[in-house]
């Protein structure tokens, strides 16, 4: 079922603009979300058809079954308690049933949790853009050849300068296993390429070294180790650096490289946000949607702070959050049976 189907149905229980518009966040730039609620028909809720969420194919207008809602602001879902919150100019439709359901009736201590985490994979997600940015990883993709080493008395000698220095080709080099010593390898050259060695790789796109039959006999001419373990960390970091090259908002991170502090400036925009909206309903019991600090947080999103001074504005903040949740006059936890008892009672008129 698509959202107009829900609509035109008359299944639509509540409808928001939600996110920068609804914080007072808006730029010229900002898009339009929406978000609403809606109830499933009685003969597909109590069958096998039910669907508890809806959305268009970008996301940015999403719809969840009255069950689910309910069960998210159960536990504190800052993204839905902020939808039962939106400002009086949010809201598109508001059904008479969802006057039932205020913002106190679910507010509790578990904001602490669900805001302050919600903020920390803010700032995860501007570490994560923080190490991009500063380590880029180039295009060339490198191979086990480039991650493995000659022992030479108290050095280690990368191996494709080594290979140049003797004028050898990897591709007539055997290696044989050391016993009880992971990565090393006992060294042997082919010069007369008769003896069909292996070579170190098979091919560039080797994910390991090759191991040969080695005659009896045959001198050792070096020791080599291979460092798998950073050839598996670099080719993680290879493939997630260019999926988000390839993924990436452009507009964003063009916006993030203009103001120089090389950190996704959005992301800790919303950080310091709920933090700040985290503290305030411990505080005061109450959710503020729209934002009274515009001017600081568009501040924080145009790259005003550094990167460090954002980090310490948060651990800050998360000291005032650990007070004000001790002190809290907040229920604990959302009274679920009182809850489930308006869920039901709620269906039971939708469906007479």
């Amino acid at each position: 079922m698509t959202i107009q189907e829900l609509k035109d149905k008359g299944l639509l229980l509540l409808e928001c603009v939600s996110g920068s518009r609804a914080y007072g966040l808006a730029t010229a730039q900002s898009d339009t979300d929406i978000r609403g609620v809606y109830y499933w028909p009685k003969e597909k809720f109590y069958g096998l058809d039910y669907i508890d969420q809806v959305s268009n194919s970008t996301n940015d207008e999403v719809y969840y079954e009255l069950g689910k809602f309910m069960a998210l602001l159960l536990k504190n879902n800052p993204n839905i308690l902020e939808l039962l919150a939106a400002p009086d100019n949010c809201v598109l439709y508001r059904h008479p049933l969802m006057q039932q359901l205020s913002p106190d009736l679910f507010l509790s201590a578990l904001c602490k949790e669900t805001f302050g985490n919600y903020a920390l994979t803010q700032i995860k997600k501007a570490r994560g853009l923080n190490k991009k940015m500063m380590r880029p990883v180039e295009k060339e993709r490198k191979g086990v050849l480039d991650f493995c080493y000659v022992m030479q008395g108290q050095d280690a000698i990368a191996l494709p300068a080594w290979l140049i220095a003797q004028g050898w080709q990897q591709e007539r080099c055997g290696l044989a296993a050391m016993s009880h010593a992971k990565g090393l390898y006992a060294l042997y050259y082919d010069v007369d390429n008769t003896l069909k060695y292996r070579g170190i790789v098979s091919s560039e796109l080797a994910n390991e070294v090759c191991l040969s039959s080695i005659p009896k006999g045959e001198k050792i001419v070096a020791y080599l180790h291979c460092n798998i373990d950073g050839y598996s960390m670099y080719c993680k970091e290879y493939r997630e650096y260019w999926e988000w090259m390839e993924k990436r908002n452009e507009d964003r991170y063009q916006s993030n490289q203009a103001h120089g502090g090389e950190y996704d400036a959005k992301n800790m925009m919303h950080t310091i946000r709920l933090l700040q909206v985290a503290e305030e309903i411990a505080r005061t019991g109450t959710l503020v949607v729209k934002r009274p600090n515009r001017e600081e947080l568009l501040a924080i999103k145009s790259g005003a702070y550094s990167y460090e001074q954002l980090l310490q504005m948060a651990e800050d903040l998360q000291e005032k959050l650990v007070i004000a949740y001790r002190d809290t006059a907040l229920q604990q936890t959302p009274d679920k049976d009182k809850i489930e008892n308006i869920l039901v009672a709620m269906r039971d008129k939708l469906y007479s």
